[in-house]
């Protein structure tokens, strides 16, 4: 580990774990409460806004009113820049926001920085080189820092990513994410790999892609699989389904919900891309109008890695021989 970077960026570093610590004291007592499961509204991605995003999103904007020239990416929010920025962060101030409405522990603090670019629209993943997520539930901290690898903090004390070594899909305890994706069409991708690792393995829906990811970096889980967005370029009779089970919008993964996690699960060792297998660092950082979506699989080893994806492509070839193809 390189403690000279960072050492360099340790203000940056010092203020996002200010930030973090002080988004989680807020919403930490109004986990499962009823008040935090009522609906105010839709964010930028056209998700529904919980009452217990907004209590995020204002601690959020108070924060960094004060801290001078920078600028940041909410959920929420949208893009606000301050002065003349060096830096810029993008900011999921609740990933897992039914789980923290129904009080479980799968939800965090989500935050990646990058440098400031006067047209943020020009940023890719690849230019984050810094990220965090923080338990909100938990004491849980896992921090990256480009080059310079992964840090856990788990009460208290430095823990260093346990990442497995399975290259088998029959035993895999493996995630995958839901919420706003047709049910039908997605199983019809992912059931033969649930059906293989159902009972010497298992798959969960955690409710939060940063909890996913953060589970194959302590070695909890063995891979995230998320392939929404590559169902709805697909077909787009699969598109029409994602828009109607998302109240017309597109709800899979945007850039606040994996930029922070993919550093961390990168520099921890995993192996990061699409679901077609490509890296993710050409996405966009900051969404463009109502796109930025992308799928993301994370997998503990490379040959794990390459099993999913096969695992993928005879899922796709299933969804076009029902749903039909674009």
């Amino acid at each position: 580990m390189n403690e000279d970077l960072w050492e360099r960026d340790s203000e940056v570093v010092d203020m996002i774990r200010e930030l973090s610590n002080v988004v989680r004291d807020a919403v930490r007592p109004h986990l499962g409460s009823a008040t935090a499961k009522g609906i105010e509204g839709h964010g930028a991605s056209g998700d529904a806004t919980f009452s217990i995003d907004n209590i995020a999103e204002r601690e959020v904007e108070e924060f960094l009113s004060g801290r001078g020239d920078i600028a940041y990416y909410t959920e929420d929010r949208g893009l606000v820049v301050l002065g003349e920025p060096e830096h810029i962060l993008v900011i999921d101030p609740i990933d897992g926001t039914r789980p923290a409405a129904a009080g479980l522990e799968s939800c965090c603090v989500s935050i990646a920085v990058a440098g400031f670019n006067p047209d943020p629209e020009v940023l890719t993943l690849k230019d984050v080189f810094l990220g965090l997520v923080r338990e909100i539930k938990n004491e849980a901290t896992f921090m990256a820092l480009k080059g310079s690898g992964a840090r856990i903090e788990i009460e208290g004390s430095k823990v260093v990513p346990g990442l497995s070594q399975k290259t088998e899909l029959n035993d895999i305890f493996w995630t995958a994410g839901f919420r706003g994706r047709p049910a039908e069409p997605l199983v019809t991708v992912i059931g033969e790999l649930i059906d293989l690792s159902s009972v010497d393995g298992g798959c969960f829906d955690l409710g939060s892609a940063t909890f996913s990811i953060t589970r194959v970096v302590k070695g909890e889980m063995d891979v995230y699989v998320d392939v929404g967005q590559r169902m709805a370029d697909e077909s787009e009779a699969v598109r029409n389904e994602f828009l109607e089970v998302g109240h017309g919008a597109i709800l899979n993964n945007y850039p606040y919900d994996l930029s922070a996690a993919a550093l961390i699960a990168e520099e921890a060792g995993a192996v990061v891309s699409d679901a077609y297998g490509r890296r993710l660092g050409t996405y966009p950082l900051i969404p463009r109008g109502d796109g930025g979506q992308m799928s993301s699989i994370v997998s503990a080893t490379p040959v794990l890695h390459q099993e999913v994806l096969r695992q993928v492509e005879r899922g796709i070839a299933r969804l076009r021989a029902r749903y039909g193809g674009r």
